[in-house]
């Protein structure tokens, strides 16, 4: 079969290897669409710890089961199915907490290789993170899954008020479905910051209410000025850059919440007025990945039609493109891409 590797940083080649077939509890999945991420982006540029090379590549997509296992009971081959890719243990210490996303093991069971024709899914994923696509719903909307369920987790870890006001930081793919999530959750207002403008467009199509070229002008002081002075009690940072990360407490109101979505490179290191976290009692909270749970609701809102993803899609692309993709994805105005195998 074609697939992608990604042979170090910045070099990608598409290479026969064998195509997987599954053991008693697993499925093989034909990709009929896998979008383009963040993450991917990131270790094409630079390298990725958790993505040593040479390695097969991408990891959000939706597909059709053409082959299963003897004991999988609940698809059958010829079945249009959509899954994120990861499941954790069920049985260590964080599972129990419902931490799961913090599970030792989840990553024993990631699977990398969207940008290929077929991928091979795991015991763990079938059983507890892979789900029935149904026909209302296009492949390319249901590769979405994997990024929506981790913006579901983030914005679940606090609570939400239809009345209150919410930062994204960010325009990128995650920051905007940041924006479809709030807005579906009947968020009085929005704001976006972010520098470029194509970017900002969309979020303003999609729903936000205010839009900040952060390139342009001070958005502390912006965001500031449409608050009344207080600031905002949600902020959502979606950029993963450490001065961002710092900036992001000057947008928060007193007893408000900043959520640091974005991953900084390993190492940052960030600096706070501890006297403005202290007695402004303004919280800080990381989040990574998601739970089981945040794929189930993540699933529901596209299955559903709680909210449109369609446009974070920029363009559909060949998966012999995928070098020329990714040199895309680093100059051009794009979102996501769709990386479709069939148009090879």
């Amino acid at each position: 079969m074609l697939a992608s590797i990604l042979v170090k940083p910045g070099v990608l080649e598409l290479q026969e290897i064998d195509r997987p077939h599954p053991g008693p509890d697993e499925v093989v999945i034909k990709i009929k669409s896998a979008l383009t991420c963040g993450t991917d982006l990131k270790a094409f540029r630079r390298g990725h710890r958790l993505m040593p090379m040479p390695t097969v590549f991408g990891h959000e997509f939706a597909g059709e089961i053409v082959e299963k296992g003897d004991k999988v009971d609940l698809f059958y081959p010829g079945a249009a199915v959509m899954s994120v890719h990861t499941a954790p243990c069920g049985k260590c210490v964080y599972c129990r907490r419902r931490l799961e996303n913090l599970c030792p093991h989840m990553m024993d069971s990631k699977i990398l290789g969207a940008y290929a024709e077929y991928i091979l899914i795991p015991a763990v994923i079938v059983k507890n993170n892979m789900f029935p696509k149904p026909a209302n719903l296009s492949f390319r909307e249901a590769a979405m899954l994997e990024p929506l369920a981790c913006v579901v987790y983030g914005i679940n870890q606090i609570r939400v008020k239809s009345t209150d006001t919410a930062v994204v930081i960010g325009a990128g793919a995650i920051g905007l479905l940041h924006v479809l999530v709030l807005k579906s959750m009947g968020i009085k207002r929005v704001i976006v910051s972010g520098h470029r403008d194509y970017r900002l467009k969309l979020a303003e199509q999609i729903g936000a209410d205010l839009v900040v070229n952060s390139a342009a002008t001070d958005a502390v002081e912006v965001i500031k000025d449409a608050t009344d002075g207080l600031g905002a009690p949600l902020v959502f940072e979606c950029t993963g850059q450490p001065s961002v990360w710092e900036e992001s407490v000057e947008m928060v109101s007193r007893g408000g919440h900043v959520i640091l979505f974005g991953g900084c490179p390993g190492g940052s290191k960030v600096t706070y007025d501890a006297d403005r976290l202290h007695y402004d009692q303004i919280t800080l909270k990381g989040v990574f990945h998601f739970t089981p749970s945040a794929v189930k609701q993540a699933y529901n809102l596209l299955v559903e039609k709680h909210l449109d993803v369609s446009p974070l899609i920029t363009a559909d692309r060949r998966l012999k493109d995928i070098s020329a993709v990714f040199q895309d994805l680093m100059t051009q105005d794009c979102i996501k891409y769709a990386i479709l195998p069939e148009s090879a």
